[in-house]
């Protein structure tokens, strides 16, 4: 029915349509986003991903990351490993000496280190030799069963095992299939590929650190940004793949080259060098496009008494960003360098290499005989933005990311109080919030409610499976 235009509904007009809405109007914003996020509480909304079942044959970081954020977001997860071993991963990091027990039943001295954390949490833990064809029947009914699947062999390896997209979408034309490589198909293909090399191989590395003239050189990140960075590009593809199915109905494959993830962090430097013909350079701590807008090292230690190294040595760094030239003005003056300012009023002056080097120069040996806490008070005094560089206590103890709930201790029911940093730290999302289950579980922990409770095999089949090491 046409509406009638002589009618004025109160709905229709602007503003709050009851009192509760009136007083959230007035509420001040800040406490309007502590009252929509209600940090602490997520396990209270509902789950985006709910009545999602995917299936997660990976391992390392990269992979397995793509599938963690979905069981962030409420989608049943099937964790598969090989027996008794589990994911490589849980046998690394950091310095495979820090151990959070039990790994397994049969292996009781022998623990899951914490590089495992964060990329596998929330998920059920299964475990099979999914290459015996006596257990092909148990892998193709969860397929059956599932909306899809992510693994990361060498190119063409599931297809060995009769388990690849061109099997399994014949067993269920809507599975979603995700092959995560280290190159993707190419000439390339069967070159298997960590974060080091994908850094490497994708040119990354050539850009990091400082350049030789700074007395720098190649450097990788000390993380394995490349593989979290990849892992959440991946689920960008899953959940493309779900909005597609659900106006379709079908299911798709997709190919992810880890490499190519990585090229896509160079920016500008491949046009670069097509266009004009240079190769880009390292710069270290400082940005090739504003000035003053880098790190810079300072003469003092915030924590000159301390045991810890980090806190006593590496406490020192400052962020410093005054690249408008009214803020590098006032930088000049703070800093008692006006001669800076009278050279390189200019932004262009300012972020020529020549130009970098004597402004970084000078803001250091400004504060070669101050504190990192005292070289930010002054500039922020000032109006500048300026800020420590923290290291992980001090990030542990910040008090925004407690009231944010990023870092939070968590209850898991297996290894007890855990302290995280992943799950919610990754985009609040107001009506349905990520939620962390637990970390991890012990390897093969589901067994019995997978291959049993799920799948309906008898208990008598599921321990003959475990005697003989195929599950």
């Amino acid at each position: 029915m046409a509406k009638d235009l002589r009618v004025t509904r109160i709905e229709d007009l602007p503003g709050p349509k009851s009192k509760e809405e009136l007083e959230e109007m007035k509420m001040p914003y800040e406490e309007y986003c502590r009252q929509q996020f209600d940090v602490g509480n997520e396990f209270s909304k509902p789950q985006a991903l709910d009545g999602i079942r995917w299936l997660s044959t990976t391992m390392y970081i990269f992979t397995p990351h793509s599938v963690a954020n979905i069981a962030e977001m409420g989608a049943e997860v099937i964790k598969i490993e090989m027996p008794r071993m589990g994911d490589p991963m849980r046998h690394t990091s950091p310095f495979n000496e820090c151990y959070l027990y039990p790994l397994h039943d049969s292996r009781p001295m022998t623990g899951a280190g914490m590089g495992f954390l964060g990329a596998n949490d929330s998920e059920y833990y299964i475990t099979m030799d999914y290459h015996l064809d006596e257990m092909k029947e148990a892998f193709y009914r969860m397929v059956k069963m599932s909306d899809g699947l992510t693994e990361c062999y060498r190119p063409g390896t599931f297809d060995r095992w009769k388990q690849s997209y061109r099997y399994v979408q014949e067993l269920n034309p809507r599975f979603i299939y995700v092959w995560g490589g280290g190159f993707g198909y190419g000439p390339k293909c069967f070159g298997g590929s960590y974060d080091i090399l994908g850094q490497s191989h994708a040119g990354l590395g050539s850009v990091t650190g400082f350049h030789e003239t700074f007395g720098g050189h190649c450097a990788k990140h000390s993380n394995w940004c490349i593989d979290w960075y990849s892992g959440t590009q991946i689920t960008f593809g899953m959940l493309a793949a779900l909005h597609w199915r659900r106006k379709t109905g079908l299911g798709t494959m997709i190919e992810f080259s880890q490499v190519q993830a990585a090229t896509r962090c160079l920016g500008y430097a491949a046009p670069l060098y097509g266009r004009f013909g240079i190769v880009r350079q390292r710069w270290g701590n400082w940005d090739t496009q504003l000035c003053a807008h880098g790190i810079i090292l300072c003469g003092k230690s915030d924590f000159p008494d301390a045991k810890n190294p980090q806190d006593k040595y590496d406490a020192r760094y400052a962020m410093v960003s005054a690249f408008q030239d009214e803020d590098f003005k006032e930088l000049c003056a703070v800093t008692g360098n006006q001669q800076l300012y009278d050279k390189y009023k200019a932004t262009k002056d300012r972020v020529e290499g020549e130009a970098q080097v004597e402004i970084y120069a000078a803001l250091e040996k400004w504060a070669e005989d101050k504190s990192r806490s005292e070289v930010v008070k002054i500039l922020q005094d000032a109006g500048l933005l300026a800020e420590p560089v923290m290291n992980d206590r001090e990030v542990y103890e910040s008090e925004h990311f407690r009231q944010r709930g990023s870092i939070r201790w968590i209850d898991d029911p297996t290894y007890g109080d855990v302290l995280v940093q992943s799950a919610y730290s990754s985009g609040l999302m107001a009506k349905t919030p990520r939620r962390q289950t637990w970390i991890w579980r012990t390897v093969g922990a589901d067994n019995v409610k997978i291959y049993h409770e799920m799948l309906g095999y008898p208990m008598s089949k599921v321990e003959e499976w475990y005697e003989k090491a195929w599950i």
